[in-house]
Parts: structure tokens; sequence; C-alpha cells
């Protein structure tokens, strides 16, 4: 069945009605997963084969009959592992049927349907006896279950449950244990991500707003490729320290926890960011350790094995703190059942209050920003070029609008002189409050296709300016959006009106990357067993909308190198009204290797 759904136009700005089909939603869920990316991940298979291989072993030297839990089997690897390991029977667990129905085809073409079941459940709702999904409880738990932040996923609740319902006392586990592990460290460049610096204008400094400052932050974790982070970026303030580790074959608590590392500064500095990654051990002993470790804390960094459905994580504290070389200091990790987060306290400070929940932004612009956002407002030399470029255009009689979300346009064009600035769309006014210049800009709470003079108080508008930025772009061309606002207010302009920015051009350039392309490409075979049917059911995803998009990815987090030079394929005039004809180019390039 197919319905109509409105869909906003990040570009126009327009609710586009379209007839989607019901499956939708699923296949754009499928498309855009990360079960190629993990399939990809040779060193995890490979340790992941190993250990059940091991617990196998384990279980069958007691001489026990090996039956297998496997939670979150995705497309059945790990049971198929177990089976071939010499494991009597399996079940696999899958709670997205699309996938539960990919395992169960994998599961028949491999030969494995007599010794493994597929279960297309939640784990928490599988029942065991003898006219329940499993027969008998597991006394091998194998799962994958962990996410950049290990816990993100719900692996605590979902243990929490098999350990009292689905395996049997004494159970063996793969992976055995994951531990957790952080650093201190000061980092202007990873700070700007979340903090609002004090900005510098012709004499005038404008300060954040108190708000901000005090303010948590976001409360979702930074998962970033920190192996790209050069280290010459951060300062390390301690060691790394193992905050703690999660015994998976005994009973586990998704209970809030919180554990502490003590530790002496290694240098004087600002302590303001926590870097954390963490490893599993597939064994009880730690011999096949499988670790999330950047590719900088390797003696040999060529040996670091790229994957992308896990990283690292970058954690900002809930304010900066100065340290001295060799202060005591206590780094505290807590988390819930979902989430992790830190804290810093002096050794010597007592009774120290731990919250119970995880701190949220309470300042409101750390759920208007993105991390990138905050990185692009606090860029010196960015803001820099957009002042210079006001100071060519404006004059004392200059009424200004900004059309951009959250900008400092408004702002620097009010202390730059201007007579009047206007400004739609999400506003900075903690800004102008904190630095008494609420009355120095104007809000028009309406859209630009409903602004009329009598809103401008009669003036014409000289100046349209923008970054442009709207929060709802993901894509470069989504900030034509500025363009489109430019032709909805084209009445409004004085025949004279200058519009910052002129105009756009739209680059291209082939790339070859190092690794991404793992997360698209097929997987054929994976440790020995043919997972083809899981690529076809990709692929029918990514044909029925997905590969017609591009997608957004932070490229400075994946290594590649051009192709080709780039190339200038359009041009955007925003002198111009958006024509009514459909804007398109078409050309050759030429490689340069």
């Amino acid at each position: 069945m197919k319905t109509f759904c409105g869909r906003a136009n990040p570009t126009t700005g327009a609710l586009d009605w379209v007839e989607e089909s019901e499956e939708y939603d699923y296949h754009q869920e499928i498309a855009r997963s990360c079960y190629a990316d993990m399939l990809h991940d040779k060193d995890r298979n490979e340790k992941y084969y190993e250990g059940i291989r091991a617990a196998v072993s384990r279980v069958k030297a007691r001489g026990e009959r090996v039956v297998v839990l496997d939670i979150g089997t995705g497309t059945g690897l790990l049971s198929m592992m177990a089976v071939t390991a010499g494991a009597d029977y399996c079940y696999a667990i899958e709670v997205f049927k699309p996938m539960a129905q990919a395992a169960t085809c994998i599961v028949e073409r491999n030969g494995f349907s007599d010794k493994i079941k597929v279960i297309n459940k939640h784990s928490t709702e599988v029942t065991v006896g003898p006219d329940g999904d499993m027969q008998e409880r597991a006394n091998i738990l194998v799962t994958e279950l962990f996410d950049t932040e290990l816990i993100g996923e719900g692996a605590l609740p979902s243990y929490e449950h098999a350990h009292m319902h689905l395996v049997q006392a004494g159970c063996e586990a793969v992976p055995h244990r994951a531990t957790i592990y952080a650093q201190l460290v000061e980092s202007d460049m990873l700070w700007k991500w979340s903090q609002l610096q004090p900005i510098e204008l012709d004499g005038n400094k404008l300060l954040p707003p108190p708000a901000v400052v005090k303010c948590a932050g976001a409360p979702s974790v930074c998962d970033i490729q920190l192996s790209q982070v050069p280290p010459e970026s951060f300062t390390p303030l301690g060691p790394i320290c193992t905050m703690f580790s999660v015994d998976f074959s005994k009973p586990v608590s998704s209970a809030a926890q919180s554990y502490t590392a003590q530790f002496k500064a290694q240098t004087s500095g600002r302590a303001q960011v926590v870097l954390s990654w963490w490893d599993i051990d597939m064994d009880p002993d730690g011999n096949i350790v499988c670790t999330m470790a950047p590719s900088w804390s390797y003696s040999d960094p060529r040996t670091y094995p790229w994957r992308d459905h896990w990283m690292q994580s970058v954690y900002f504290l809930p304010a900066e703190e100065k340290v001295s070389e060799g202060e005591e200091l206590n780094l505290i990790v807590s988390h819930d059942d979902y989430s992790l987060w830190y804290s810093l306290t002096q050794s010597e400070q007592n009774d120290v209050k731990v919250a119970k929940f995880r701190p949220c932004c309470t300042c409101q612009a750390h759920l208007v920003w993105t991390r990138p956002r905050f990185g692009e407002l606090n860029d010196e030399q960015r803001t820099e070029s957009y002042v210079n470029a006001l100071r060519s255009i404006l004059k004392p009689d200059s009424v200004c609008l900004s059309v951009s979300d959250g900008s400092l346009l408004p702002i620097f064009a009010h202390l730059l002189g201007s007579k009047k600035v206007s400004r739609v769309f999400i506003s900075c006014s903690q800004l102008l409050h904190a630095n008494s210049l609420k009355h120095g800009v104007q809000l028009l709470g309406i859209r630009p296709e409903q602004l009329s003079l009598a809103d401008l108080e009669g003036n014409q508008i000289s100046v349209l300016m923008g970054e442009p930025y709207f929060s709802t772009s993901l894509l470069p061309w989504h900030s034509l959006f500025f363009w489109y606002c430019r032709t909805a207010v084209a009445q409004l302009l004085h025949p004279n009106a200058t519009i910052l920015p002129r105009a756009a051009t739209l680059y291209i350039v082939a790339v070859e990357f190092q690794d991404l392309w793992r997360i698209r490409a097929p997987c054929g075979t994976c440790e020995g067993f043919d997972v083809s049917p899981m690529d076809e059911m990709i692929q029918q995803s990514l044909d029925y909308r997905e590969s017609w998009e591009a997608e957004p990815h932070p490229l400075w987090e994946y290594p590649c190198h051009a192709l080709t030079k780039p190339q200038p394929v359009l041009t955007f005039d925003f002198t111009q009204c958006v024509p009514e004809q459909p804007v398109n180019s078409d050309g050759t390039g030429r490689s340069c290797l």
C-alpha cells in the first residue's frame, strides 16, 4: 500500500508531498545500516571466530552438550561460526524482521538449518521451555550488541535479562569482558565543538551567554574517527586510564553506577575533554583482544584495523577546569543503562556528588547548534572573512536582513554601524542579551515569503545577507535555500541592494577512499560463509531510493586521494531570482593520476 507523505525539502523550504510505500522506512534502515562494514571488519570477525572456537572447546571439555544463544545475530555469522566450531545447537535472535529473514536465508544457504534456529524477537521476549522459543537454556552466550559507546544499543539490559532467563549459571560468554579506557586532555580544537568562545570585533568583545558557559552541553556522545585527530591538536593531562570492566559471563546489572580513576596530572593545563574507547576480550585469559584504540596509540599505526561501525568517543566536561602538574585528580565515569558521562574532581575533595542522571543541555544552544556548527562559529578565520566582507558593503544607512539559522552576521552588521538590522529563522537571542545588544537586532518571527514593508517599518532592504547556514541542511546544495529566500523577498529589496553572498559554485572531485568504500561494498563471503543474500537485500533497499541520493559524511575523518582536479559544475547567481526552469550542466573531466 502507498500513502502520501509530507517531506520538507531542505533546498526550497517547501513541503513536498510524495507517494511512499509503507516499506520505505525499513528500506531506508537497511540501506543505511552498518552490516557490510561489520562483515568487512576482518579483525572483528577473526577475533570472534577464535573466541567462539575456544568457548566451544571449553564446554566440550566439561562433557556438556554445547547450546549457543546468539543475541543480535544479524546475518547469522556468529551462529554459523559456532556450529562450525562444534556447537550442537544455536538459537539466533534478531529483532529486525528483514534482517531475520535474511539470516534465515543465509543459514539455509550454508546448510545449517538443522542446527540454527532464527528467532525474530527481541531477546527480552524470548521464552524457554518445552513450548518456548528455546527448548533449554544456553551454556554459551554470544553477542554483538555494542556501539561506539559500548552500551548505547542496550547491551547492559540485554545481558541482564539473558543471565536471568536465557542462559545457565556459569555460562561461557563471547566476548568474555569489555573494558572502558579514557584519557583527560586539553584541546582547543575539540573544545570549540562544545563551547562558544569570545569574539573580538573592532574593540568590542562578544562574550558567550552565561547559560551556555555553564551548560553541560549536548547529551549525545560525540563519536568520531579519533585516529584522524592529530596528536598535536591535544595535550594529554593524564595517562590512559582503565575506567571499568564488565564480565559478560556473570550476571550483569544495568543499574546506574560510577567508577573513579585516580592519577597525578602529567602537565599543567585546562581540563576540557575526555577521549574514550573500549576493547573486548574474547576469552577469560585476555589472549584474544579486539580493541577500538585509535591508530596513534599503536606502536605501528599501519597495523590499525579500520572500522566505522565502532569508532572512538569524545566527551566534553561540564566546565573547563585548570589543573597543575603533579595535582592529584579523580576522573569519574558514570553510566546508566544506555550512556556514559565523565566528570573531574580534585582528590582532596570529599563527599563529591556524582550526577545520577546524564547531564543534559539547559541553555538550548546545544540543541539548536550541532558540534560542527559550534566549530564554525568559533573559527576565527571564517569570522574574519565574513566581517571583512560586511565592512566592504555596509554604510551608515544600510538596512540589513539576515537569512540564516543562529548566525552571528546580524550582530556583526549592527556593531559595524548599520542603521537597521533584522533577522529571520533561529536567532542568537541569548548572545544579544548577554552583550546588551537586544535592541540592536530585530527578530522577525515570520518566514521570508510572509514579510512585508510594514514588518520592515517601511524600509527597503539594502543588504540581504546569509552565511548561508540552515539547521536542516545536510548536503552542500541544501544551503541554496538562501536563494529561494532571496527570491521570496525580491519585492522588498532596494533597486541597488547588495546580496551577500553574491553567488555560489558547486564543485565535484572524484576520489578514492582508503577505507570508507567498505560501508557499501558487497561482502559475498565472510570467513568462508556465503552472506550474499544480505548483499542482495541491501542492494534492493539501495535501489528503492537511497542510491539516488548523496550521503553526508564528515570527510575529514576518512582518508582519500583525488583522482581528478576539482571541477566547477554549477554556479548560482544570487543577485537574480531562482529561474523558473531547472538549472543543469554537463561536461567531461580528466583524471589527474
